[in-house]
């Protein structure tokens, strides 16, 4: 009996999709594009909570948080590539600060047969993307024990920082340093 597409018999995984140069239109050269962690780590972390005691007591209201974010990115290689996420919130309560906290967070990525025009948006929004998670984990985890409730951090728009980038860089190249 014929398969209809997309159905599978038990435990068939293969599909029909042809693979190799004519296969995706993505590959460069018949090659899958592939980005592969090398590496992350902790690159810098700093937290301060400056008016400790005072800033820990239940009776004022919550502190009003702003938070930055950034992106950088240093090649390494042809195909290798150091991203750095930078995250920085500061806590204020009524004109005093209640806590700042600034993270750098890394990962060295290795990315392979992603075509050149495609290279720049790769770097500065997938791999920021990846590392996303585990930053704002260290950040929760930083805010809680310096007495705070943890500091979630909402999802971020890669996609739409990187286009504001671009934008404010009048279409001048960005090379990646």
């Amino acid at each position: 009996m014929a398969k209809q597409p997309g159905e599978t018999n038990g435990g068939d995984t293969s599909t029909d999709t042809p693979t190799g140069e004519q296969g995706s239109e993505n590959a460069q050269d018949g090659v899958a594009p592939s980005l592969r962690i090398v590496a992350q780590y902790l690159k810098d972390l700093s937290f301060e909570n400056p008016n400790a005691p005072e800033s820990l007591s239940g009776n004022k209201p919550p502190p009003k948080v702003d938070i930055s974010v950034n992106v950088n990115a240093k090649t390494l290689s042809p195909t290798d590539y150091e991203v750095e996420l930078h995250l920085e919130a500061k806590a204020e309560n009524e004109g005093t600060v209640a806590f700042a906290a600034e993270l750098v967070y890394s990962g060295i990525f290795h990315i392979e047969n992603v075509p050149q025009e495609a290279l720049h948006p790769v770097v500065l929004i997938e791999c920021p993307r990846v590392l996303f998670p585990f930053a704002r984990q260290i950040m929760a985890h930083a805010t809680q024990q310096g007495g705070f409730p943890p500091l979630m951090l909402d999802p971020i728009d890669f996609g739409g920082m990187y286009q504001q980038r671009m934008a404010q860089q009048e279409g001048g190249e960005d090379a990646l340093a």
